[in-house]
Parts: C-alpha cells; sequence; structure tokens
C-alpha cells in the first residue's frame, strides 16, 4: 500500500539530515518516491544522513526553514505531491540555552511552510511533525489525546504547542477549500539507530559503550513512551497515503492531529531503558542526576485511539523488541561501510514491515 502511494511522486521533506529525518528519506527512497530534501546541514558528526549517503541518492539542498522566501521558491519549484515537515530544534536541553531560536525554527519555520503551500495549487498531502511534549503535561497517568489542552514547561515543548496552534489556525483559515490537505503528528520518544544527538539517552549509552565506560543516566526516573523510530514514521506515510486519498471513515477528518505511540508496556523510566540495552551490549551505568539541573518531565503518556479507529495503525515491536534493533544497528555499524549500512538499515525497514503485515495493518499490505 505505501509503494502504491509513494512509488513516482515527488515528496518534499524537509529536515532530512536529522535523525528521523534521515530514515524518512531511506524509507522513501526504498519506496520509489523522488525525494526533494530542505534542510540545514547534519547536526551532527556522525551523522545517519552522512552514514546513509542521502546526499547522493536525493534532491539535497542546505537551506533554513526560517527564511521563508527560499521555502516557497523551494516547495513551488518542488511541485510536491507529499510533504513531510520535520526541521526543527528538536532538543528540550538545547532550547534552555537557544529559547529565541528554537522558537523561531519550530514556530516561524512551520509557518513558512504553511505560507509556502498557500501558493501550490496542486493536490497534495502535508504531514507536519511536532511532538508529544507539545501537550500541557499534568505529569499524571492519564495518557493524552489529540483534544488535550496544549502547552509545555520549556521553551522547546511550548515552542511544538504554538506550532500545533498555528499549523490548526492555518488549516481553517486558509486550507478548507484547498487542494492541500494538512495534518500534524505528535509522536513519543524514539530510538533507533543512528541517532546522534547531544543529552540524548541511547546516543548516551551507545558513545559510552563504544569507549567502555559507564552510562551516565541523568534522569533515571523519568517515564517516556519509548518507540522504535520506524513505528511514528510508518504512521506519518500512512496519514498522508489516507489523506491524498481521501481514506477516511465516513464524516471524520483525517486533517487534523494524530498520536502515534507505543503500547502502554512501553512507557518505561529511563533507568529500565538503559538497563535493556546492556542486556545487548554489556556495560554499566552510573547515576549523573543533578539536583539543579533545568526541568525535565518526570512522566509522559499519549493514547493512540485516533490512529488506530481513524489509520487502522498500530505499533509493532514492543519495549524489548524496539530496543534490541536499536542497539543492533549500532554494533553492525559500528566498523561498516556506507553500502552495508544502507543495506542494514533498509533490513530493519523490511523487517518491521514484515512483522506489520503480520498483524495485517493496512498500510503494510500488499
Amino acid at each position: 500500500m505505501l509503494a502504491d502511494a509513494f512509488r513516482g511522486k515527488t515528496v518534499w521533506l524537509s529536515g532530512q539530515t536529522g535523525f528521523k529525518g534521515g530514515w524518512l528519506a531511506q524509507w522513501l527512497i526504498e519506496l520509489g518516491a523522488r525525494v526533494r530534501g530542505y534542510s540545514l546541514p547534519p547536526p551532527t558528526r556522525p551523522a545517519l544522513f552522512d552514514q546513509l549517503g542521502l546526499a547522493r541518492r536525493l534532491n539535497h539542498q542546505v537551506a533554513d526553514v526560517r527564511d521563508a522566501a527560499v521555502v516557497r521558491e523551494s516547495l513551488l519549484a518542488a511541485q510536491p505531491d507529499f510533504v513531510f515537515h520535520l526541521a526543527a530544534q528538536s532538543l528540550v536541553l538545547a532550547s534552555y540555552e537557544q529559547p529565541m531560536e528554537t522558537y523561531a525554527s519550530n514556530v516561524m519555520g512551520t509557518i513558512s511552510v504553511l505560507e509556502g503551500l498557500r501558493l501550490l495549487q496542486k493536490p497534495c498531502a502535508a504531514v507536519f511533525i511536532t511532538t508529544d511534549k507539545c501537550y500541557e503535561n499534568r505529569e499524571w497517568v492519564y495518557a493524552y489525546r489529540e483534544e488535550d489542552p496544549l502547552g509545555g514547561y520549556d521553551p522547546y515543548s511550548s515552542s511544538k504547542a504554538a506550532a500545533e496552534v498555528a499549523i490548526a489556525a492555518w488549516r481553517r483559515s486558509f486550507f478548507r477549500d484547498h487542494p492541500v490537505k494538512i495534518a500534524s503528528a505528535r509522536a513519543g520518544n524514539v530510538i533507533g539507530g543512528g541517532d546522534w544527538a547531544a543529552a540524548r539517552i541511547v546516543p548516551d549509552c551507545i558513545r559510552a559503550l563504544q569507549q567502555n565506560q559507564p552510562i551516565p543516566v541523568r534522569n533515571k526516573v523519568a517515564t517516556r513512551p519509548w518507540q522504535h523510530v520506524l513505528e511514528p514514521l510508518s504512521g506519518y506515510l500512512w496519514l498522508a497515503a489516507c489523506l491524498a486519498r481521501e481514506l477516511r471513515p465516513a464524516g471524520l477528518a483525517l486533517d487534523s492531529a494524530f498520536n502515534f505511540g507505543p503500547s502502554h508496556e512501553a512507557n518505561r523510566t529511563v533507568a529500565e531503558l538503559v538497563v535493556e540495552v546492556l542486556k545487548h551490549w554489556p556495560g554499566s551505568w552510573e547515576d549523573k542526576s543533578d539536583p539543579k539541573a533545568v526541568h525535565e518531565a518526570r512522566l509522559l503518556q499519549i493514547a493512540t485511539d485516533k490512529a488506530h479507529a481513524m489509520l487502522g495503525w498500530a505499533p509493532v515491536w514492543n519495549f524489548p523488541a524496539a530496543v534490541e534493533q536499536t542497539v543492533t544497528w549500532y554494533r553492525q555499524a559500528e566498523q561498516a561501510t556506507p553500502s552495508a549500512i544502507g543495506e542494514l538499515t533498509t533490513a530493519q525497514i523490511d523487517r518491521y514491515t514484515a512483522e506489520a503485515r503480520t498483524l495485517s495493518l493496512p498500510w503494510a499490505a500488499s
């Protein structure tokens, strides 16, 4: 179903040099899409974008989403069938250090893409990626639904909430009778091979293990909805495909917000995640909690009932499987060539798709 939707289609993808963007670019290329990427240079060294050799496998434009004129020109030149907007400042801790830059990228960058799409006079399905942290988090056991209040304690979370407000406002104001259909997607904490970001727990684990050092854990009791990166990406792709084909239950609109998260069993503490990682790459960890550290949420869960009901979407890999596939990627990629890393990444996409097919998920149907 996904190959039918994307084969031969033009996809404008922002943020392809990031972790999730790299995986999505790889998957889209495997599906036969023509990918036009729009992003700043890779933010890390190493970077999945470089490891996969994506610069030579897609139309790669180095530019800033905050530059509305360049975004507009890029979109109009591409004349895309699909748009996935992922480009963002994506780190909570970095948002404390660069709050204005975070708001500029996450809010005004989003509006730049929305404004560019207003001028596109052809059918296009656009999915804007925000985060599960866009909710006004009360840190209770209750799982947040798409209709719950938006908010955010820190600049990153609140900037993503503001982006969601802008998306909804532009949708109602400018895209009601427009050939472009717009949805937003909010995902839980993603893990997977190729994430090299600073101050993120899985990359911290891998860097420490590669150097035979204890893993530094700064917030061991924080609970998150951990999921493999392929889980939300399958949701983004299927949501876009359904938007394009107007596949929806009678009377229900797909041009809206959707949560994509794991099953309840995957809501685990950071300490539990680290212990699971060490099952596949032996080592140790040490508590680096700092009582003076800036605020980070201790508990966050999201409900995915809407995605289940309207898209037939469901998670495929449970928590142990997600961690195992993540560590496997890092261990096999450690000494691999770029072509071998590409094969490893594609093999995990193929395995994930095959297991989704055994669950009879509609996006994986052949």
